[in-house]
C-alpha cells in the first residue's frame, strides 16, 4: 500500500484553476456540466468555508461547508478520480464536520448530493431526508441528508 502525505487546508483562490479541473474529470459521471459554472460562482460569491485536500502536497479534492441559521451544509466536495475510494473523501467528511460542531449554533447538519454518491454519506453517518427527481440537472437528482450524531 503507498503512503500519503495527506494535508486539508484551507482554500486560496489560486487553486480554483486546479479545482475546475477536478471538477470537470469527474464530470458527467458525478455532475452535469451545467454544474460548473455554479461551482465557479460558488467559490467567487457563495463560500464560507473551502477546504482542499493534498497528497504529497498536489491538490486532489475538495470540499466546504456553508451555515444557514441553526444549519450546517456541507458542499461541493469532490476527488480527482484516482484518488477516490482510498478513505480520502471520509477524512474530508470528518474534518468538516468536527470544523461544524464546534459552533454551538449548529443544531443540524445536512447535506444536498446526488444519487451517485448518497450511500458514500450514508456510510458516513448521514440519513436520506428527500429526494427531488431532475433537481441538478436532467439525470440528476437531489438527495438532502442530515447527519445523524
Amino acid at each position: 500500500m503507498v503512503q500519503h502525505s495527506v494535508n486539508i487546508r484551507a482554500y486560496s483562490p489560486k487553486d480554483k484553476p486546479r479545482l475546475l479541473v477536478l471538477l470537470q474529470l469527474n464530470t458527467p459521471k458525478y455532475f452535469s456540466a451545467e454544474e460548473e459554472k455554479d461551482f465557479s460562482c460558488y467559490l467567487d460569491h457563495e463560500r464560507e468555508a473551502y477546504f482542499v485536500v493534498e497528497v504529497n502536497n498536489k491538490i486532489v479534492g475538495c470540499g466546504g461547508i456553508n451555515t444557514e441559521n441553526d444549519k450546517g451544509i456541507l458542499s461541493w466536495a469532490f476527488f480527482h478520480p484516482n484518488y477516490q475510494h482510498q478513505g480520502l473523501g471520509s477524512q474530508l467528511v470528518a474534518y468538516r464536520l468536527h470544523y461544524l460542531l464546534k459552533y454551538k449554533q449548529i443544531s443540524t447538519i445536512i447535506v444536498r448530493t446526488s444519487q451517485h454518491t448518497y450511500k458514500f454519506y450514508e456510510k458516513n453517518g448521514f440519513k436520506k431526508l428527500s429526494v427531488k427527481t431532475d433537481f441538478w440537472a436532467k439525470g440528476y437528482h437531489l438527495y438532502e441528508m442530515e447527519y445523524q450524531q
